[in-house]
C-alpha cells in the first residue's frame, strides 16, 4: 500500500473491516475508484447530508433482482406483479418484465443440473492475525447476482445480469475475486466446483466467466485478484461525473468543483441530481424518454446506430485521434482512404461523405492555434456541482484549446446538405450555452475575459465557423435563458410521464414505453 494514501478531510473511520464489492474490480466510467476505496475502508462523512429520496425506483436491476428473490423464497410469481420498495417507471416496468421472460427462457429448469436459489449471498471473509498496513481487523468481499448451488452444495453458479453483452468480458480481477467468493464464501459447504457466467437480459446471450475446481478458482484469484485488490484499495484517483449526484463523498470530494448559481435555479430539488444538455434536450421532448436513458434501458440499434449517427461519430472519433497525438499538428485536406476508426462500420456512401466533411474541416482546424500538447484537451469532461440548485452538471465539449492564454470551447457539427441553421445558435443547441456560462463564469480558468465559443459545421459544400462571445450581455442573458428553461420542470419531475407525438418514430427507447402503441394506433 503507498504510504502516502490518505482519505480527503472531512471523513473520518467508522469501521475496522474492510468491505468490498465484487462490482467494485469492474472500474470504468461508471465507478470513482476513490470513492469505492474510501467506502471499502469504512470512511464515511462527518456531517452527512440528508435529503428526501426519490418517489421511483432509479435502480434498473432493482425490480428484477426483487422479483428473483420473491420467485426463490415463494415459488413463480407473476411477471406482472412487480412488488418493490419504490415503484418503477412505466418504462423499468416494461424492461422488467422484459428481462423476467428473457432470464426464463435463458436458464430454463434443468433437473440433472438441480441449482436452485441460495437465501443469501455468499460472503467471503479473511480475519487479519497480525499487523496490517491498512489497519484492518478483517475483509470481506461479496458478490452481487442472482447465486444458485445445487441440492448436494457441490456446485456454485453466479448468475451476472447486464442490459447487453459488452464487447470485451468484464476484468480478469472482478472474475478472480468473484470466482474466490464462490470457492471460499459462506455460508453453506464448500463446493466443488464453481461457475460464473454473464447473461443478456435484452437477448437472452449467455458468456461463460468461470468454470472450475475450488482449487482452480482460488489459484486464479492469486493470479489476477490480489493485485487487483490493492490496486482497488489503495486507489486515490477521484473520477468527477454523473456519479457524483449518489456519492456520499461528495462534500468533501477534491476535486468536485463547486459552481453555485450555473444553472439559474434557486431553489433546490427534493435531492442531489444530475444533469447534462443531452438529458435536457431528451426531457424537452419526452420525460419519459430522458428517464429511460438515465436507467441506461436498451436502445433501439436502428436509431442509436443509424448510418448518419455512426457517420458523425466516427469523424468526432477521428478528429479527437487527429488533434490529440502529440505536438499539435492542423489537419489537412488529405483525408487517408480508410479513414474511418476501428470500432466503426459505415456504408460505402457515409465513409465518402465523411471524408468530403474532413476535407472541409481542414480549412478551420483549431489546431492552427494550438501551441502545445498542454494547450489541447479532446472531449474532456467538465463536471461542475451547483450547490444553489443540488445539480452535478456534467459537459462534455468536443475540444477545448488554448489561445493566447484564453481557453475556447470548439464544438464539431456534421450536415449532409448545405443549408442555413434556422433558429438562434444557442436555442438550437444548448451546449453553446451552457458553454457561455461557463466561461463568462471563469470556470475553465486561464485568461477569462478572453475565452470564446467556436462552433464548426461541416457541410459538402464547405466548413462555416461560428464565433460566440460569452462576455457580451445579451448573449449570457439568452444563455441563461436557455439553460433555465432545460432545468426548471425537470428539478421538480418526480414522475417522468410520456409525452407522446412525432418523435416516437424516432425514440430509442420507444419499445419499453407503453404509450407508443397508443399514439401509433391514434395515428
Amino acid at each position: 500500500m503507498p504510504e502516502s494514501w490518505l482519505p480527503p478531510e472531512g471523513v473520518r473511520r467508522t469501521s475496522n473491516v474492510i468491505k468490498v464489492s465484487v462490482g467494485m474490480f469492474k472500474g470504468g466510467d461508471f465507478r470513482c475508484p476513490a470513492a469505492d476505496a474510501l467506502k471499502a475502508r469504512g470512511y464515511r462523512p462527518v456531517q452527512a447530508v440528508r435529503r428526501r429520496q426519490e418517489q421511483l425506483e432509479h435502480f434498473a436491476f432493482g425490480p428484477f433482482m426483487t422479483v428473483c428473490d420473491a420467485r426463490g423464497r415463494d415459488g413463480d410469481e407473476a411477471a406482472g406483479g412487480l412488488r418493490t420498495a419504490k415503484p418503477p417507471h412505466d418504462g423499468l416496468r416494461q424492461w422488467t418484465v422484459h428481462a423476467l421472460a428473457t432470464y426464463a427462457a435463458a436458464f430454463p429448469e434443468d433437473p440433472d443440473l438441480a441449482l436452485s436459489e441460495v437465501d443469501s449471498p455468499w460472503r467471503y471473509s479473511h480475519v487479519v492475525t497480525g499487523a496490517d498496513p491498512r489497519g484492518a481487523e478483517e475483509y470481506q468481499l461479496t458478490v452481487w447476482g442472482r447465486c444458485l448451488q445445487s441440492r448436494d452444495g457441490t456446485v456454485r453458479e453466479l448468475r451476472l445480469p447486464v442490459n447487453r453483452l459488452g464487447r470485451k468480458p468484464p476484468p480478469d480481477g472482478f472474475v478472480a475475486a468473484a470466482a474466490l467468493v464462490l470457492a471460499e464464501g459462506v455460508p453453506g459447504p464448500l463446493p466443488e466446483r464453481v461457475r460464473i457466467v454473464e447473461f443478456a437480459l435484452l437477448d437472452g446471450k449467455v458468456r461463460p466467466l468461470f468454470d472450475g475446481t475450488r482449487t482452480e478458482a482460488i489459484a486464479h484469484y492469486r493470479a489476477h485478484g490480489r493485485a487487483a485488490l490493492a490496486a482497488l484499495l489503495d486507489s486515490q484517483e477521484y473520477r468527477a461525473g454523473a456519479l457524483c449526484a449518489d456519492c456520499p463523498y461528495a462534500s468533501v470530494c477534491p476535486v468536485l468543483r463547486r459552481s453555485p448559481g450555473l444553472l439559474g435555479i434557486d431553489e433546490p430539488g427534493r435531492r442531489r441530481r444530475w444533469w447534462s444538455v443531452t438529458n435536457g434536450r431528451n426531457y424537452r421532448v419526452c420525460p419519459a424518454r430522458d428517464h429511460m436513458r438515465r436507467l441506461h434501458l436498451p436502445a433501439a440499434d436502428e436509431v442509436e446506430h443509424a448510418a448518419a449517427v455512426d457517420r458523425g461519430r466516427a469523424l468526432h472519433a477521428y478528429l479527437a485521434e487527429r488533434h490529440g497525438g502529440g505536438s499539435p499538428r492542423p489537419c489537412t485536406a488529405r483525408v487517408p482512404e480508410q479513414w474511418v476508426p476501428e470500432g466503426f462500420e459505415l456504408p460505402e456512401a457515409e465513409r465518402a461523405l465523411g471524408a468530403e466533411l474532413l476535407r472541409s474541416h481542414a480549412a478551420v482546424c483549431p489546431m492552427r492555434l494550438a501551441r502545445a500538447a498542454a494547450d489541447v484537451r479532446n472531449e474532456p469532461r467538465i463536471v461542475r456541482h451547483d450547490t444553489a440548485a443540488e445539480v452535478v452538471v456534467v459537459a462534455k465539449p468536443d475540444l477545448l484549446y488554448r489561445d493566447g492564454g484564453a481557453w475556447v470551447w470548439r464544438e464539431t457539427k456534421t450536415a449532409a446538405r448545405d443549408r442555413s441553421l434556422g433558429r438562434p445558435l444557442l436555442e438550437q443547441y444548448p451546449q453553446l450555452a451552457l458553454a457561455v456560462l461557463l466561461l463568462a463564469r471563469g470556470d475553465l480558468g486561464g485568461a477569462p475575459d478572453r475565452g470564446r465559443i467556436e462552433f464548426e459545421v461541416l457541410r459538402p459544400g464547405g466548413a462555416d465557423l461560428e464565433i460566440i462571445d460569452p462576455f457580451v450581455p445579451a448573449v449570457r442573458a439568452m444563455a441563461e435563458q436557455v439553460v433555465r428553461g432545460l432545468v426548471h420542470c425537470w428539478l421538480r419531475d418526480e414522475e417522468y410521464p410520456a409525452r407522446p407525438g412525432a418523435a416516437c418514430a424516432r425514440c430509442e427507447t420507444a419499445r419499453w414505453c407503453s404509450n407508443r402503441p397508443a399514439f401509433q394506433v391514434a395515428r
